[in-house]
């Protein structure tokens, strides 16, 4: 092949790779943004992302190109970008993940728990109401999922974390400030009490769980939607 076409070739793959590449971080961003895991580090997400969706497909037909191109180029610049395309998308990817993965956890998490259903029943509207006013009265750490357990057992709803943090201190600290009562805290859960209102709060695996109702009640449901003893970390899965 002349060396003009084998230039003219390199340069077609290299161009081809380029968009394959911007084609494949717009595709991983989506990806992540749909079915990444919010708790997730940038890393951890790109790497879920090549392996479990559709960015490591991309990551090979970018290679190929790259690898052709490279093969077929005439000239040092041109070798240079077949090297560095794949790179610069895996950066690129890189970069968009925590923008994805924050996009997510704005859509489908709440900074703070929400009880109170449009169109709820009595008596479970007046309980979901009074859990709903001990949930205000708090900080809250974390981004809450939607659903929850509700109703006259009280309110309760878990929540993600997208870093390290303590869970139990920062409640310990929050609740004395909001006029509550630290009534039962043995390190794994913490128990308030307020103007006959009750709250607990328990860490899980990359976040936690909140329960408010009233001061006589079980928390999380026990006893009543869920069985005694259960595992309440594993039933929001």
């Amino acid at each position: 092949m002349p060396v003009t076409g084998r230039a003219v070739s390199a340069t077609v793959l290299l161009v081809i790779g380029a968009g394959l590449a911007l084609l494949a971080v717009l595709v991983h961003y989506e990806f992540m943004r749909i079915y990444g895991d919010v708790r997730s580090t940038a890393f951890e997400g790109l790497t879920w992302g090549l392996t479990a969706g559709p960015s490591g497909l991309a990551l090979g037909l970018v290679a190929v190109a790259a690898i052709i191109g490279f093969m077929v180029s005439t000239r040092r610049w041109m070798r240079l970008t077949a090297v560095a395309i794949p790179v610069l998308m895996l950066t690129g990817m890189f970069a968009v993940t925590p923008a994805a993965l924050g996009q997510k956890l704005e859509a489908q998490h709440s900074s703070n728990p929400q009880c109170v259903i449009e169109g709820t029943e009595e008596p479970m509207a007046s309980a979901d109401r009074e859990s709903q006013q001990a949930f205000d009265s708090i900080s809250h750490i974390g981004h809450f999922r939607g659903g929850g357990i509700s109703g006259v057992g009280g309110c309760t709803r878990w929540f993600v974390l997208s870093g390290d943090a303590d869970v139990l201190q920062h409640y310990r600290a929050v609740l004395p400030a909001a006029g509550w009562e630290v009534v039962e805290d043995d390190g794994r859960r913490l128990r308030a009490h307020r103007d006959g209102l009750a709250f607990e709060a328990m860490p899980c695996p990359g976040g936690g769980v909140v329960w408010a109702g009233r001061e006589e009640g079980r928390a999380f449901g026990q006893g009543m939607v869920m069985p005694a003893g259960s595992d309440i970390c594993a039933a929001h899965h």
